[in-house]
């Protein structure tokens, strides 16, 4: 690391921040259990993860991965058809993986943060009332019982490096947990819609796409007040409040 010219902020709030220095990622978290979830998640998944190099609270050194993102919120991917559907099958062999030893979030849990999102989006006047109102109504659909499998829980498309056709790595995996493997699915085509079907071909088995659709509203109105506080914009091109627009507007199917 002697060598290298400057330090590069990639992501930085209030909870914490990822700087790449030359080929190597330091992640700085003030909560050290969620940095304890992410190295044991990694040393779990079956899948390509980053190397670590080093852990000393509150730092966590990762190797870069090779390749690039499968894509970027509010830009067209370029990554081709096979590089989505080996992303599918990246997330299916996660999924097929024995349960990591922690607990996920639960459907009453759930139910409770969306209704608390919703009261805070509606009293901040944050978006439209009918916005929220259907959207939620969308997201109920996301809020039955499931079958837990080993989860990501934030496979955004930024997450997923990808060379080529093949999956590198996947990258941040502080909210894994035991959840619904439709949330990974929605997760990773929330703002690109237009590649589920690849992913959906990758992983191999028929889903239920009316929760995939709730999965992007449920996560889209939970996401915008974290968003906001911790100065992102959730109006982004793409973003979640495009994703609860287009909800309204039915036109998501592959």
């Amino acid at each position: 690391m002697a060598d290298v010219d400057e330090v590069e902020v990639i992501v930085a709030h209030h909870e914490r921040a990822t700087l790449r220095v030359g080929e190597v990622f330091l992640k700085i978290d003030v909560d050290q259990a969620r940095t304890g979830v992410e190295v044991a998640a990694m040393a779990l998944a079956p899948i390509p993860t980053p190397k670590v190099l080093w852990h000393k609270p509150p730092v966590l050194a990762l190797a870069a991965l090779r390749g690039t993102a499968l894509a970027r919120l509010g830009r067209p991917s370029t990554a081709s058809p096979a590089a989505w559907r080996a992303a599918g099958a990246a997330i299916r062999a996660l999924h097929d993986a024995p349960l990591p030893p922690w607990p996920g979030r639960g459907v009453d849990e759930l139910r409770s943060e969306l209704d608390h999102e919703c009261d805070w989006l509606l009293t901040q006047h944050a978006l439209p009332a009918d916005l929220v109102a259907g959207n939620r109504q969308v997201a109920e659909a996301a809020l039955r019982p499931w079958t837990p499998v080993f989860t990501h829980s934030d496979l955004q498309v930024a997450h997923i490096f990808v060379d080529g056709d093949e999956v590198t790595g996947v990258l941040d995996w502080s909210e894994a947990a035991c959840g619904d493997a439709l949330f990974d699915l929605a997760t990773v085509t929330l703002g690109h819609p237009e590649h589920l079907g690849d992913v959906l071909a990758g992983y191999g088995t028929e889903v239920d796409l009316d929760v995939i659709r709730a999965w992007w509203s449920l996560r889209s109105l939970r996401g915008i007040r974290w968003l906001v506080e911790h100065g992102f914009d959730p109006n982004m091109p793409g973003g979640e409040v495009d994703v609860l627009r287009r909800a309204l507007k039915n036109d998501w199917r592959p």
